[in-house]
């Protein structure tokens, strides 16, 4: 009678034995596939009896904030598109200043250039009379 009891308990300690060492290699296995973030999900979800309400949570979550990431992400772009769009426009506006002030230079010094040479003309006659 006690032969099969003890049997039994062997049997009970072999089973336990194999159930540690699957949860050890699940753990392991969590511990290299799984970053630490994920892994708090994971435990969530061993408590909840993995019943994937965590996982759709997680999902939701992680849909959410790629969303919101996203929609950052093209205000940003719109605002730098926008501000390269006015530099350029502002950039635009004082090459045509400059170009004009360019322009009226040179009309200043070709009268410059014709008043010298009346200038120098007139001396020259004036040297010659003398």
């Amino acid at each position: 009678m006690e032969r099969p009891s003890l049997e039994f308990n062997l049997v009970s300690t072999h089973e336990e034995g194999k159930l540690y060492v699957v949860d050890s290699l699940n753990n392991l296995n969590k511990l290299n596939v799984c970053p630490a973030e994920s892994q708090h999900s994971l435990d969530e979800e061993e408590n909840t009896g993995g019943t994937g309400e965590s996982m759709a949570v997680s999902n939701t979550r992680n849909q959410c904030l790629f969303f919101v990431t996203f929609i950052l992400t093209l205000i940003l772009s719109l605002a730098l598109v926008s501000f390269v769009i006015f530099l350029i426009f502002q950039t635009r506006n004082e090459v045509d200043q400059i170009s004009s002030r360019l322009l009226s230079e040179k009309k200043n010094i070709e009268e410059l250039k014709k008043l010298n040479n009346i200038i120098l003309k007139y001396l020259n006659q004036s040297r010659i009379k003398e």
